[in-house]
């Protein structure tokens, strides 16, 4: 027999679907004596503690093979990533770099770091990752280069960006900040563009509390990235001086160890997120008004750094995204909502306002609406990958918690 408090929300006063107390979700990093070596062993080396050293090369290299790449060039975190790849390409003033609205501020953040422009273009509704039409429609002939962004861990259109990058004589940035070990066509991401940008970050799939890598196949770009992080100085002349313009960036040693230790745990954890993405995904397809991320067999490795989903509201009774956030995690979900366009952003407008001129006027960011990047703020919900690292069967405790709302809210 079921109770009025069972039947009730959680939010109304009943019983949730997962009482997180009893059953907490997996939490985030997870470590044991293998990290707790990779430190010490750091410590206790009696060698230099920063880059470059052996444990940085060891990684960077490790990291390469798994994106297919040739070089990796380890940095502090991937801001720094994003800032080292365009100035490796040469990239500043009177440059502007098309980037979706729908991403991490440091996206675009980097972008005016160096002197350009951000031109923001609208995502596809289907997969949240930047439209290659809306791309190309923001060409114009100062732009100098195009960042897709593998938002959640699932890699933008890499069949579509390269040609465009290509047939427009424009340079190519991959920022795959979430996709560790993700692949399109068998090929690992950060490989598809002149360069790719990584983060390790504490949420990060892979992670050393902060810290970055820039991948490429060309190794004038790597040595003019290592360049950047290493205070301007040339790699085969490093103790000569500075010769261009570069910051100090560099990756430490403990961070490097720690990265590797993490990246053997990365294929198993990357398999169980997989699993679990894949019964959520099942089980959420059978409720009503919830809209899931389209398929896609290019995709061979999404990293499911976010498990992403967007809801009608007309099927929850009208209900805002905040009411049913605040609903599914009185019921033991874990959730957000998602990024807001960053053109939004007041100070980031007064940022670029000094970078524009006159015939940049139609470019207003307050000014802009691309319809994509503003409706996905109102109605997609975020599940972290930690979420994903439990058995698949508890995937289950989402769905029910998600179909509980909808059917009270409904009816």
């Amino acid at each position: 027999m079921i109770t009025d408090t069972q039947a009730r929300l959680a939010i109304d006063g009943g019983a949730p679907v997962r009482d997180v107390n009893e059953r907490p979700w997996p939490r985030w990093p997870v470590f044991d004596e293998m990290e707790e070596q990779a430190l010490l062993r750091v410590l206790r080396s009696g060698v230099w503690w920063s880059a470059p050293g052996g444990e940085g090369k060891a990684f960077e290299e490790a990291f390469s093979r798994l994106h297919d790449a040739r070089y990796g060039v380890t940095c502090a975190n991937g801001t720094a990533a994003l800032q080292a790849a365009l100035r490796a390409l040469g990239i500043g003033r009177g440059d502007e770099v098309i980037v979706p609205a729908y991403t991490f501020v440091a996206t675009a953040s980097a972008v005016l770091s160096v002197g350009a422009l951000p031109v923001f273009a609208d995502v596809d509704p289907d997969t949240l990752t930047l439209d290659p039409a809306a791309a190309e429609a923001a060409i114009t002939p100062a732009t100098a280069a195009i960042i897709p962004v593998h938002v959640a861990g699932r890699p933008a259109d890499l069949d579509a960006f390269p040609a465009l990058a290509a047939r427009r004589k424009l340079a190519l940035i991959e920022d795959a900040a979430q996709a560790h070990a993700a692949s399109w066509r068998g090929k690992g991401v950060g490989s598809y563009g002149d360069l790719g940008a990584f983060s390790f970050q504490a949420s990060k799939n892979l992670n050393s509390g902060e810290g970055g890598i820039v991948l490429t196949s060309r190794p004038d770009l790597a040595d003019a990235v290592w360049t950047a992080v290493n205070i301007g100085r040339r790699r085969e002349s490093a103790d000569t001086g500075r010769e261009v313009f570069g910051s100090n960036q560099r990756m430490t040693e403990f961070q490097a160890a720690i990265l590797r230790a993490q990246m053997r745990r990365l294929p198993e954890q990357t398999a169980r997120r997989t699993a679990s993405a894949n019964a959520l995904r099942r089980r959420l397809g059978q409720i009503g008004g919830i809209c899931l991320p389209a398929d896609d067999p290019r995709v061979t490795c999404n990293a499911y750094h976010l498990f992403t989903f967007r809801y009608d509201p007309s099927a929850f009774g009208g209900r805002t995204l905040d009411a049913l956030l605040a609903a599914m995690r009185a019921e033991g979900v874990p959730c957000s909502s998602g990024y807001i366009p960053i053109y939004r952003d007041a100070l980031f407008q007064r940022q670029a306002a000094a970078l524009r001129d006159t015939r940049d006027e139609a470019r207003r960011y307050a000014a802009l609406d691309l319809p994509v990047c503003e409706q996905l703020a109102t109605d997609t919900i975020w599940l972290q990958q930690s979420v994903l690292l439990s058995e698949p069967e508890e995937m289950q405790d989402i769905a029910e918690a998600v179909a509980r709302i909808q059917s009270a809210w409904s009816s």
